[in-house]
C-alpha cells in the first residue's frame, strides 16, 4: 500500500554540530494537512538542593495522522545555573471532548556547582493551531 505525501524540508538550527533538516507535511494521501503545536510546562525532579521551572511549545507536527513532536526549553536559572531539556513526544493520546495531548520525559543537560541533571516528565496541553 502506498500513501502519497508531499511536504518541505527546512535546515534545523540545532546548535549542536550535527547537520539536520525538519520535513513538515502539506498533505497526507491527497488530503491537506494542517500543523499545530502544544504548550508544556513543569518542574524537573529536586536534586542537589533544588529544582527548575521550565515551559515551551513544541516544535510544530501534522495535525490528524499519527505524529509526535519535538521539543526544547531552558529552565528556570535556579542556584546558579540552569539547564536545557530537548527530546520528543510520544504520541498523541485522545481527549474526551476532542482533540489529543503527548507524554514527556527526560534528563536535562549537566550543570551546576556540583555537575548534576534532573529527570522531568509531564503532559503536554491539548493541541493548538
Amino acid at each position: 500500500m502506498e500513501i502519497q505525501i508531499t511536504g518541505f524540508v527546512v535546515h534545523s538550527n540545532n546548535p549542536d554540530s550535527s547537520h539536520s533538516h525538519q520535513l513538515f507535511l502539506t498533505s497526507w494521501d491527497g488530503r491537506p494537512v494542517n500543523v499545530h503545536v502544544h504548550p508544556f510546562q513543569g518542574d524537573t525532579s529536586f536534586d542537589v538542593g533544588h529544582f527548575h521551572h521550565y515551559v515551551g511549545i513544541t516544535e510544530p507536527a501534522p495535525s490528524g495522522v499519527p505524529h509526535v513532536h519535538n521539543y526544547h526549553a531552558q529552565t528556570s536559572f535556579n542556584d546558579q545555573h540552569k539547564h536545557m531539556i530537548r527530546g520528543t513526544t510520544g504520541p498523541a493520546i485522545p481527549l474526551a471532548g476532542g482533540g489529543h495531548y503527548h507524554y514527556f520525559e527526560g534528563y536535562t543537560t549537566v550543570d551546576g556547582r556540583i555537575p548534576h541533571a534532573h529527570r522531568y516528565s509531564g503532559n503536554t496541553g491539548d493541541e493548538q493551531g
